[in-house]
């Protein structure tokens, strides 16, 4: 059979907009789960995960904390601004998204919650990040002494939504309760992320005690969501496509409990692409930390996952890529049609499916 060639093309798909999900179900495991593992389509709901799995599985989680990055601004000429914090460099410096009318030359001094002069605090844009053609900006903080980019996040900062939901978009309309509690999963614990991994948004102490009641094993990895989860591929040549950085961590107790599972012919359960991408990245590297730029398509030889929790994604988007990979081109369309059809909640407060590894098939 002759290798399988993809564009960006393959991998859009028409969503009736009301399937987006602009708010979380009323209970977490209340949503709804697709046993997509076979051919033979199953409506679910969450909370009936721990009978779906076997006992020696293991469930990896990305225990990552959203943090309060997006905070608003102004340049000197008191121009409006707005930045997304991805990452904490050192103490002072930070690399940043800018939204801006027009971009600040390097040098320029931006004031936010009115400056250092006023109780705020002043940052210089230095650059670009982590290079000049990069796609973020280098600030260097002026804050108060002993306040860092932790601090002034926790103290002037707005939680981060998804761009595709439309509400608490504008600076004056921030900050729901709802998505304070629920845009976080309940084992978050290690704050970096600017997005939740949001497979695990569906689990709560009781699924999560009814998992380990039926001998499910957990460990944890760290990934750093990023707001690249979000960005479009705009060449449907993937080849060209230059994926994003994230940072990651697989602790030592992790890589022992991945051993043992595979050991006693248990499954890796990835919860979530951001714990596939971790895996698989550690899997081609050696490396247990770092930054990783993982693409994963059609043809990709998976080395460690099994099994995969996640959510419907987004048309033409890297993941709707990585899932396509792990269970098979074809099967995925199908899942998606099924899906739709039967008005499954969409994206990152939206449902969820459980999904096999299949062989790859050969791809270019």
């Amino acid at each position: 059979m002759p290798p399988v060639s993809y564009t960006l093309a393959d991998f859009d798909y028409d969503l009736p907009e009301a399937l987006i999900a602009h708010h979380p179900a009323e209970q977490r495991s209340a949503s709804r789960l697709l046993d997509a593992r076979s051919a033979q389509l199953q409506d679910r709901i969450f909370r009936d995960l721990p009978g779906l799995l076997q006992a020696g599985d293991l469930l990896v989680f990305n225990d990552t904390q959203v943090v309060k990055a997006r905070i608003f601004g102004e340049k000197a000429s008191g121009g409006k601004l707005e930045i997304l914090i991805e990452r904490v460099l050192d103490e002072q410096h930070v690399a940043v998204h800018l939204r801006v009318s027009k971009k600040p030359l390097p040098g320029s001094t931006m004031h936010f919650a009115g400056g250092l002069q006023q109780g705020g605090f002043d940052a210089v844009m230095q650059g670009r990040y982590p290079d000049a053609d990069g796609p973020l900006f280098l600030f260097k903080i002026q804050a108060p002494e002993g306040q860092t980019p932790w601090s002034l996040m926790e103290r002037f900062g707005h939680l981060p939504l998804p761009p595709y939901i439309e509400r608490h978009q504008q600076e004056n309309d921030l900050d729901a309760e709802e998505d304070a509690e629920r845009y976080q999963t309940v084992f978050a614990r290690e704050p970096g992320a600017v997005a939740a991994p949001t497979a695990a948004l569906h689990f709560d102490q009781m699924t999560l005690d009814a998992l380990q009641a039926n001998g499910i094993e957990r460990a944890n990895i760290t990934l750093h969501v990023g707001a690249g989860t979000f960005q479009p591929v705009k060449t449907e040549d993937l080849s060209q496509h230059r994926m994003h950085s994230e940072y990651y961590h697989i602790p030592d107790s992790t890589l022992a409990a991945i051993a043992a599972c595979k050991a006693r012919g248990g499954r890796v359960v990835a919860v979530g692409t951001t714990s596939v991408r971790t895996l698989e990245s550690w899997a081609k590297t050696g490396k247990t930390q770092g930054d990783t730029q993982i693409f994963i398509t059609p043809g990709f030889a998976f080395q460690v996952v099994d099994v995969l929790i996640t959510n419907f994604h987004l048309p033409k988007s890297t993941l709707m890529m990585l899932v396509s990979a792990f269970a098979g081109y074809e099967h995925i369309r199908h899942v998606y049609q099924h899906a739709i059809a039967q008005q499954y909640r969409f994206f990152s407060y939206g449902d969820s499916m459980l999904l096999s590894r299949v062989a790859p098939a050969t791809a270019v």
